[in-house]
């Protein structure tokens, strides 16, 4: 039980005041993106203030509210004064505290003088006495008198308003024309009840009260006041027209919104995001239906359904087919009785982005996508790595390269044209107006110029995948063209020294590197690694060199390992979750997590096809369920720390006739046995099988270990054992470290 529970408690037995209570600040319009997290904090920063000075239980219910204009918070059980507690204070040696005959010494009084400042000093009976390691102490039993609320409450505020997440300040200055404030947006009134008593605290500027505001337009009375603290939610609902809750105002207006959808038999798009955003732009949400005419449906839906979402927050309706239909859905922060000229005057608004967007649309494709290439020198794409053009080069020789290796000349050849046009659309007017339809516009245009339809569609895949769990490119030549793009952003910036440190990756290289973990692995791509960052530095030439003179090799070892520790989080237990790929898929043996000790041995070896990981990773964990996993894995670990001291020996071939005890011999038949076995495994891709294969060592190895000295003084038999041990170890360890496993 915590101090502040007992005090609670302490505080309830005594009768002392414990009612619920409600603190609000209420504000300027919030910035919408920021309102959640804005109202979580206040809350929480509130209780915890209040629950450390034991004004409030360690269960005590705090529920927050946060509104385009409020931040408050609702917290059962408060006291109006935590109860006393008592306090012993460690003050000096009693043979230094007390005299011969228990008398207090000058140096006594003094310590307690100072403590107590201008009160009368404690008397000789709140002096205790006790064991302090081996030496009898003095301490000073006192009464510390509990926080009353408004003291609490003022120094919660205070902290709490300090910690908020606020992005950037605003300064305002206060009614008085002198004094200056500085916050998020310029606050208007501060409501602080304890039941029904108003508690005396202020905060910028704003001395606490009952009086609130409802809605700008539709609240029954303003100001509004705060009965007590209980019904703060019901009043701002039914006289001030305001939802007050985030989650509960967010819930109303997807409530509206499906319905509204179902009843016209349409369905919408990905709205979570949005959701939030409008969820801070209303307090009293009403959804209503608009349209647009349906000739604005010939501009690609993706530019159309941006504009209504990014500029205008409305939500998009689909038909079942995953088309946009010419209807949309209005969240309105007001319901009059005839909603007619609010969805007219929304559909006004809309009809000029439209006009926007499909002028746009067609102006760009007056001019050809290969007509743009050319426009790429002008536009920068990095000082030291040069412009787009030099960079669009660059993708061109990378995609050729993973082309051949795929698919051969064809591939090459498409993966070339897809990755020449790449970034043309750059340079259209759509995408200078919404940049995040790059790619998406390209394939747009490419299939208008009479591009080959894999190519078009690579042209857009060559992003993906954009975010976590988004998909991957659809063809080979999406394949090609999406790994040279990400292969020549990783190593022109890692080779360049603009390597992620921290919290702090600008050119979201971590994302470009897990791109190319997924496409590797998922579309299960045969290429190894180390070859594929060469193969990319080498066409970079010169330019990929830092200014402290890091060379290409160097850069590639950084980003070498950069990449390994991404494919370690991809394989880890807390990654599968939020992957988009088929390890996450429950009740499947060849699909679950993997341990940190199993990822561990597999990455030891650095496999260069990583589409190979997974089948290395399945095996190792079904090695290690084997009754012999452990003790193989101690041994094998025992044979590495031999290996590692040992200055020869180890690459020689085993001499059989210096095989001199049994239990050598037998350890080398095992191995004749054993290693046939599974080099056939191996070779037919069977890494269970060929790991499994090892289990029959246990014994052999066992003895050896048991009855054999390795380290003897007789060189030639010294070096044949090591070599016996060197070639054990080669067996065991060519899928993954298997000294890994060991605990």
């Amino acid at each position: 039980m915590t101090d502040a529970t007992q005090a609670t408690q302490a505080t309830q037995s005594l009768g002392l005041p414990i009612r619920n209570l409600l603190v609000e600040l209420l504000v300027e319009e919030l910035p919408p993106r920021s309102l959640k997290k804005l109202g979580d904090s206040f809350a929480q920063g509130i209780a915890a203030g209040l629950r450390k000075q034991g004004l409030a239980r360690e269960d005590a219910t705090a529920t927050p509210f946060a509104s385009p204009r409020r931040l408050a918070v609702h917290l059962t059980r408060v006291a109006a004064q935590a109860p006393d507690t008592s306090s012993l204070k460690k003050l000096m040696p009693v043979a230094v505290g007390l005299d011969a005959s228990g008398q207090p010494t000058p140096a006594l009084l003094k310590k307690l003088r100072s403590l107590c400042g201008d009160a009368d000093p404690p008397l000789l009976s709140q002096l205790k006495r006790a064991q302090d390691g081996k030496t009898e102490t003095l301490f000073l039993d006192s009464v510390v008198k509990g926080a009353i609320l408004t003291e609490g409450l003022q120094a919660a505020l205070d902290e709490t308003l300090q910690k908020l997440p606020i992005a950037r300040m605003m300064t305002y200055q206060l009614a008085d024309g002198w004094n200056t404030i500085n916050f998020v947006r310029p606050a208007h009134a501060l409501v602080a009840l304890h039941g029904e008593e108003v508690v005396d605290v202020s905060i910028l500027g704003l001395a606490a009260g009952r009086q609130t505001q409802g809605h700008r337009f539709e609240a029954m009375t303003n100001p509004l006041t705060v009965k007590d603290a209980d019904s703060y939610e019901h009043q701002l609902q039914e006289e001030g027209a305001v939802i007050a809750g985030f989650s509960r105002r967010r819930a109303e207006i997807e409530r509206q919104l499906l319905a509204a959808a179902g009843k016209e038999d349409l369905g919408l798009s990905r709205y979570d995001d949005l959701l939030d955003e409008v969820t801070a732009l209303v307090e009293r949400p009403s959804v209503l239906i608009g349209e647009f005419e349906t000739a604005f449906l010939d501009v690609p839906q993706e530019c159309l359904i941006l504009t209504m979402q990014a500029n205008q927050k409305y939500f998009p309706l689909l038909d079942a087919a995953g088309r946009l239909s010419h209807k949309f859905l209005i969240v309105s922060n007001i319901r009059p009785a005839d909603a007619g000229a609010v969805i007219a005057g929304n559909e006004r608004v809309l009809r000029s982005r439209l006009a926007d967007a499909k002028f746009f649309f067609d102006q760009d494709r007056r001019k050809t996508l290969a007509s743009r290439v050319e426009g790429l020198q002008r536009v920068v794409y990095h000082n030291k790595l040069g412009t787009q053009a030099e960079r669009v080069e660059r993708i061109w020789a990378i995609a050729q390269t993973i082309g051949l290796q795929l698919g051969g000349n064809e591939l090459a050849a498409r993966a070339g044209e897809a990755a020449m046009l790449a970034k043309a659309d750059l340079l259209t007017g759509m995408v200078g107006e919404f940049p995040e339809l790059q790619g998406i516009m390209g394939r747009y245009y490419a299939r208008h110029d009479g591009v080959a339809e894999e190519v078009a569609d690579a042209i857009e895949d060559h992003y993906k995948p954009r975010f976590a769990g988004d998909e991957l490119p659809r063809n080979p030549v999406g394949v090609c063209v999406a790994l040279a793009d990400k292969l020549e952003t990783l190593v022109g910036l890692f080779g360049i020294g603009q390597i992620p440190t921290g919290d702090k990756d600008p050119f979201a290289l971590r994302r470009h590197a897990l791109g190319v973990i997924r496409i590797l692995i998922e579309k299960e791509a045969p290429l190894a690694l180390h070859a594929l960052l060469g193969q990319t530095a080498d066409i970079f030439g010169q330019k990929i060199k830092d200014p402290t003179g890091t060379t290409a090799e160097t850069a590639i070892e950084t980003l070498s390992d950069f990449i390994y520790e991404r494919l370690r989080h991809y394989f880890s237990a807390e990654s599968i979750e939020g992957q988009a790929t088929d390890l996450d898929k429950p009740n499947d043996e060849n699909r679950a997590a993997f341990s940190p000790q199993q990822i561990d041995a597999v990455l030891a070896l650095r496999p260069q096809l990583l589409n190979d990981v997974k089948k290395r990773l399945i095996a190792v964990r079904a090695f290690a369920a084997l009754p012999e996993a452990e003790s193989l894995a101690a041994t094998n670990k025992r044979v590495s720390n031999i290996l590692r001291k040992a200055e020869v020996g180890t690459g020689r071939e085993v001499d059989a006739d210096l095989l001199q005890t049994p239990a050598e011999q037998t350890l080398h038949q095992a191995l004749n046995r054993i290693i046939p076995e599974a080099d056939t495994a191996f070779a037919a891709g069977d890494y269970t099988a060929s790991l499994q294969a090892l289990a029959a060592l246990k014994i052999p190895v066992d003895r050896f270990f048991d009855t054999v000295m390795v380290n003897t003084e007789d060189a030639a038999l010294r070096h044949n054992r090591l070599a016996l041990l060197a070639q054990m170890q080669k067996t065991m360890n060519r899928i993954a470290d298997i000294s890994r496993l060991a605990i």
